[in-house]
This record gives C-alpha cells, structure tokens and sequence, in this order.
C-alpha cells in the first residue's frame, strides 16, 4: 500500500477561542502513518490534529492558524494488542533516519520488522510516514523499505501551505530534486547507498537545509522505552549537575521530590579510576576472546546513588536498590523536563506500568496544561490506566486524544481507531465507565468457560491427570493426534 502524498489542507473546526501559536523553533507532530511493521499490517494512522478546540489544555497553533496539534495523546488496547508496536514503528523511523548511513551494515540490507503472520512475508514492503512542523513549516517525510533496500523515498515542505517538493526517489535509486532543494544535491547522491536514506547522508555531509529534518527525528522526537533507560538516566543526570541556579536543576529536583518516593535528592559521581580499569579489562578479555566488534557498557557514565533523608541523617543507597517505580519516575524526569522547556515530541511505552496513577495523572498534567507547557511540548504514550478518562483525575483528556488498538480475529493484524469515531451522549459522559464496559472496543474477552475448564483441572489433581481427564470427557483417547 503506497502513502497518499498529495497533501489536503488540515482544518479544525473554529469556535473563536485563542490558541497559543507555536513560536518558530517550536517542532510538532501532526500525523504519523505506518504499514507491515509488527503487528501493523495495514496502514494504521495516528493524528494529533485537534478536533474540537478547549482553551483548557495546551494547543500549539501552526502560524498561519489552518492547523492546531493536541499536547496529549494516550493509546488504549488489551495486552499484545498492538499499542507498544506503534511507538515502535515510530522508534524505529527515527532510528533509520538517525542510523541508516552511518551505522547500518553497507551489505547487511535493512533490519525491519514486517508483519510476519501471513504467506510470502518478505515480499511486502514496509512504509513510514509523518506530516511535523520544523520551524514553523510544515514538512511531510517518509520512506518505504524491503528486506534489502530503501524503495522510496520522500520529502515535502509546505512554506506557503501549498507543496513544494524537496526530492523524491524511486526504487531504482535515483532521485529527483525540486528546485526548492539547494546545496551538493547530486554529490550527497552519488554517497547514498541502496540501504541507506537519502536524509541521512544528507546530514551526514553537513547539509544545512535537511540538516534541520535530520535533526529533527534527534531532538524533537524523543522516545522512553525500557530499551533506553541509561540514556534517559543520564538526561536526568545532566539536569542535576547542571549550574546552580539554573531552573531545569530546580525543576528536576523538584519532580523528584514531588512523587513522594522518601528521595530527598541525588548523589552523583563520577566512576573511581578502579572501577574504570576493571571496565577496561574485561572489555579487552571480552575482545581477545570474541574479536574486536565486541562492546561493553557500563550501566551509567556516573554512580548514581538516590539520598533518603531521615531523623538520623542522609543516607544513598545505590539506584539498583530501589524499587522499578523509583527508578522508572528518576528516568523520566530528565526526558520530561527536556520536552516541556524545549518543546517536541516524547513517546513513552506502558507510561503507567510502574507508576501510581497519582503519578501518571500528574505528569499528563505537565503537558496538557497551558501554564506548564509553554513550548508546544506533545506527550504521546501507550497504557492501561482507565482511571484518566474518569471524573476523579486532575487532568482531562478529551476525545479527540484517545486512541484504540485491537487485533482482528482473523488475521491478528492491528487496527488503531480513535475514540471521535463513537457518538457521544452528552458532555457529562463518563469514558471511564464507556470504555470498561467495552463500549469502544479495545478490552479484552475474558472467557469464564476456560476458567471452569482450569477449575476442573485443578480438582483432577492438575498436571497429567488433569490432560488425561480432558481427553477422556470429549471421548478421545490420551496422546491421540
């Protein structure tokens, strides 16, 4: 399935309020679309384009007022749904723009994740795509990709809302150039690889005009998975230590202290040189062993240890010590912060998995509310919490930000909706009690019958026993094909 490029004039329906208007440096997402990646085999889109406009919450408006973007989007689905697979394809466009050129195997082909539940998998391609806004213009990128190379490739801009192309490739590799694109078009064309995007070596040669798309996917798309916990760790850490008096570090200690973990502050140090050595040793072990390819990574480029302050005095305890809550929230402060005061996008996985729902309240707050974000920060996460789309949270999310994922029956594929599609009653209506009464989909099925079957199980002893029972209630004999 190929992406519709054409691009159609985004409008929002108009009810007179004033909405803050992003500043020029100010990057925002307006849609992501993505095909056969993961579970998502179709193409699935995400919006975040306002429907119905609240001067409660903290819009941005593109500059010349035919757009505004939601600051909050949160994504509901039943366990191995599909909810984690769309951050995921988000993460790894990201990490193709970021990673193709310089770190893809030249010959190792592209290291995709197609949906693999159907026949000739490898034959169908993969495709991504996202509509943002980079110092107030609207972009539109994206690329398509097989097991081997890059098929497509695009990019548009839109400086007086009206499509300028940049450049367009095709799968035979060559690329066509709008006049609109300046600089060494050609000389970047002649570096670029079957397997590599044409952005990435782009920015790779110091290219000033794609140079600021590139970056972009760097530091205007951030992503919070499990996978990356040492490097949101050290955001965190580089807040703290940054000058005194300077109000991120204030900031950073301040939501540290706010959860109400018993942590009174951070202690940081660089690793002693005998932890060093050791580090260096065994990496030089590893490599004589394995070859020189082989790399080790210290947990943290510093100790960080979490101070707890009781009637006796401070005490830190090293951060392994503390539970996954604490850890998970320390992780988040410095990505949330980064975002909130330089604007972007964070996309955070299961934002609820280990927090308490006081907590995950308070944080979608940051970024819903006007006063805290003031940079057109977006928050866009996965979860299970039910509890924000009651009438006992501090923050409200409306309709036009919540997100659906089920699977279908039949081919197990993803389907991502929006709670906009469902009719509403009236404004007072609890999506809370809706959305647990399976109203818009998206729970599970809890079949009661299995849990008997479990419970007549369980009285024929489990195990064996209770196998053999089975086999013998429906008449066939034990270990019958």
């Amino acid at each position: 399935m190929s992406f519709d490029r054409q691009y159609c004039r985004l409008t929002t329906r108009t009810t007179g309020q004033r909405h803050s208007s992003m500043r020029g440096g100010v990057a925002v997402l307006l849609r992501f679309q993505v095909t056969n990646h993961a579970s998502l085999q179709e193409e699935q889109e995400l919006s975040l384009v306002v429907g119905d406009h609240h001067p409660e919450r903290a819009e941005a408006e593109l500059p010349d007022g035919s757009v505004s973007v939601v600051p909050v989007v949160a994504v509901y689905g039943t366990n191995a749904s599909g909810k984690s697979n769309l951050l995921d394809a988000l993460g790894w466009m990201r990490s193709a723009v970021l990673s193709s050129f310089r770190h893809w195997d030249p010959n190792g082909g592209v290291p995709r994740r197609p949906f693999a539940l159907r026949r000739e998998a490898a034959s169908y391609p993969s495709s991504f795509a996202v509509d943002f806004v980079v110092s107030g213009v609207h972009h539109q990128f994206g690329f398509s990709v097989d097991d081997d190379q890059v098929t497509e490739e695009w990019l548009y801009y839109y400086p007086e809302g009206r499509q300028r192309r940049l450049y367009e490739r095709g799968a035979d590799g060559k690329v066509t150039f709008g006049r609109w694109l300046t600089g060494r078009r050609k000389l970047i064309a002649e570096l670029l690889r079957p397997n590599s995007l044409y952005l990435s070596v782009a920015a790779a040669q110091g290219h000033g005009q794609l140079g600021e798309v590139f970056r972009w996917f760097g530091s205007g798309l951030r992503m919070a998975t499990d996978h990356d916990f040492p490097q949101r760790l050290d955001r965190t850490v580089q807040l703290c230590l940054a000058e005194e008096g300077k109000h991120t570090a204030a900031s950073a200690m301040a939501l540290l202290r706010f959860a109400d973990l018993g942590v009174s502050g951070l202690e940081i140090k660089e690793w002693d040189e005998a932890a060093q050595e050791d580090h260096k040793r065994i990496t030089q072990a590893l490599r004589d062993a394995l070859g020189d390819k082989v790399r080790v990574q210290q947990d943290q480029g510093r100790r960080v240890r979490v101070e707890h302050r009781t009637a006796d005095g401070v005490f830190p305890l090293d951060l392994a010590y503390e539970s996954s809550g604490t850890r998970t929230w320390i992780g988040l402060i410095g990505p949330v912060i980064t975002t909130l005061e330089t604007g972007g996008v964070l996309c955070v996985d299961e934002l609820d998995a280990r927090l308490h729902p006081y907590l995950v309240d308070a944080l979608v707050g940051m970024f819903q509310s006007p006063e805290t974000n003031r940079a057109g920060a977006q928050l866009v996460f996965s979860t299970h919490e039910a509890a924000l789309l009651g009438r006992n949270v501090r923050t409200e999310l409306f309709r036009d930000q919540v997100w659906f994922t089920e699977k279908d029956p039949h081919t197990l594929a993803t389907r991502l909706f929006p709670m906009t599609e469902f009719s509403v009653r009236d404004s007072a209506d609890n999506l809370e009690k809706r959305y647990l009464g399976g109203r818009y989909g998206a729970v599970p099925y809890l079949d009661d019958e299995l849990l008997r079957e479990m419970s007549v199980a369980f009285r024929h002893g489990g195990g064996r026993e209770a196998g053999k029972a089975a086999e013998a209630d429906e008449g066939r004999t034990p270990g019958a094909a």
